[in-house]
Formats: C-alpha cells, sequence, structure tokens
C-alpha cells in the first residue's frame, strides 16, 4: 500500500467557543477522489483553508507526500506540488485568460516576483500555460478578457490555473458551483481523467457528480467526520442519511 498523497492527522480548530474542527484525520490516495461533503457550516472551508495554508491549525498536523507543511504558508505548499481551485473565484478578471494561467505557472517556480513583460516573453511558462488551458477546452479564449467568460467558463479557467502549478495532489472547493447540468457534465467527465494525473480532495454540495466520482466520501457535521467509506457505504449510513442527505433513517 502506498503512503498517501495528502494527509491531514488530528487537527482542531476553534474561534472562540465555536469548534470548527474536531480532530480531523483523513488522507487523499494515488489515483483517487476523496470527496468531503456536509451541510452548510460543517466547517468544510475551515478544513480547506487548513489543509492549503490559509489557516493555522490550533494542534494536529498536514502532510504532502510525507512531508509536515502545517508551519508552510500557502505558496510554499502549491511550489511542493498542492494545486487548489476556489469556491469563490480568484482570477484576475481584467487580465486575459492566458495571463491569468501563465501567472499560475508563474505561482509555481522559486522567483514569482516578475515584471508582467518578461512573464509574458516566457518560452516556458507560456508553453505550460497554454497546454493547461487546452486541456480544459479554453484554448480559443486565450486573448479574451477574463470578465468577458461565461462563469463555467471561469471555472474551466481556474481548473487550468491549477493545472499550471504541475501538482501532485488537488484540492478543489465546489468546482460544480453555478454550472449548469451541461457544465456539469463535461466538468464530471474531465476531473475523472484528472485523478490518473493527480489524485483530488473534492469538496462538493452536488452529489450527482460526488456519486458519479467519489472512490471515498468523509461527512463532516459540526466540525467532525462522523463517516468515510465508499458511495455505497455513506449511501447506507443510518446516521448520514439523518444528518446530511435529509433522509428518515
Amino acid at each position: 500500500m502506498t503512503d498517501p498523497v495528502l494527509q491531514t492527522r488530528d487537527i482542531c480548530k476553534s474561534f472562540g467557543a465555536l469548534r470548527a474542527s474536531r480532530n480531523i484525520s483523513l488522507d487523499l490516495k494515488v489515483g483517487e477522489i476523496h470527496a468531503i461533503i456536509g451541510p452548510n457550516g460543517a466547517g468544510k472551508t475551515t478544513l480547506i483553508g487548513q489543509i492549503c495554508g490559509t489557516l493555522k491549525p490550533d494542534s494536529g498536523a498536514v502532510y504532502l507526500r510525507g512531508e509536515d507543511v502545517t508551519g508552510l504558508a500557502t505558496r510554499e505548499r502549491a511550489q511542493l506540488g498542492l494545486g487548489r481551485t476556489f469556491q469563490i473565484s480568484s482570477l484576475a478578471m481584467e487580465d486575459t485568460v492566458l495571463q491569468n494561467a501563465v501567472l499560475g505557472a508563474l505561482g509555481a517556480t522559486a522567483n514569482p516576483w516578475r515584471f508582467w513583460g518578461d512573464v509574458l516573453k516566457d518560452k516556458d511558462l507560456r508553453t505550460r500555460a497554454e497546454e493547461a488551458l487546452h486541456r480544459v477546452g479554453l484554448q480559443d479564449h486565450a486573448l479574451t478578457r477574463t470578465a468577458e467568460l461565461s462563469h463555467g467558463q471561469r471555472r474551466q479557467l481556474e481548473v487550468a490555473v491549477a493545472l499550471t502549478k504541475q501538482p501532485r495532489a488537488f484540492v478543489m472547493d465546489e468546482p460544480m458551483a453555478g454550472m449548469g447540468s451541461e457544465g456539469s457534465k463535461r466538468l464530471t467527465g474531465f476531473l475523472d481523467e484528472l485523478r490518473a494525473e493527480a489524485p483530488i480532495l473534492l469538496v462538493e454540495h452536488d452529489m450527482d457528480a460526488v456519486f458519479a466520482l467519489a472512490d471515498r466520501i468523509s461527512v463532516l457535521v459540526y466540525g467532525e467526520v462522523i463517516a468515510t467509506g465508499t458511495v455505497e457505504e455513506i449511501r447506507a449510513d443510518a446516521a448520514v442519511r439523518e444528518a446530511y442527505l435529509g433522509e428518515d433513517a
């Protein structure tokens, strides 16, 4: 059995009297999609923040490829191979699609503080950005201002930006949010193929997508993982049905 690519071990986080994370231990294995689900207020955003480096746990640890990254900043984790997409878009709306992708590629390098003129002339960064745009189907929109993209296209661009970092693991925060059924279907197909390149920790409310993609599901309620298992195991779990799926036990 190979070691997990990404792992949390007993992480805890409180905001005053609110315990947002309670001894959360989970892992992400090679080639899999591990989905995190839970009702609003369950602590999913807090968990993702601790994994990606925007929040520091009060206790516990986060490991990436066996290395303790708990004390590392977000950019340092990205350079070690952690790719992320966001629940709320972090794209530069006034820049072009290509500029956003090039900026993503730059962020994974050891020298992210370079002038735009030099960056856009960097053949390696530009090639990496163009390849990522082609993979998500945005190659014909490279020179389009990002603000002019549809919501679904912006989601595709966020995935492309993550791809430019050549990650060893992805953390995706509600990539299907705001997408129509066709857009969700296309993105589901893409993520299904992407897992072979890098495993995905997927936070998602679209249960059709979760059930179609997930190898394992962890259910978060009030900052605590109440169950982890396969799709079939989670569907059959009475506590999960009562707490999240809205069914009578």
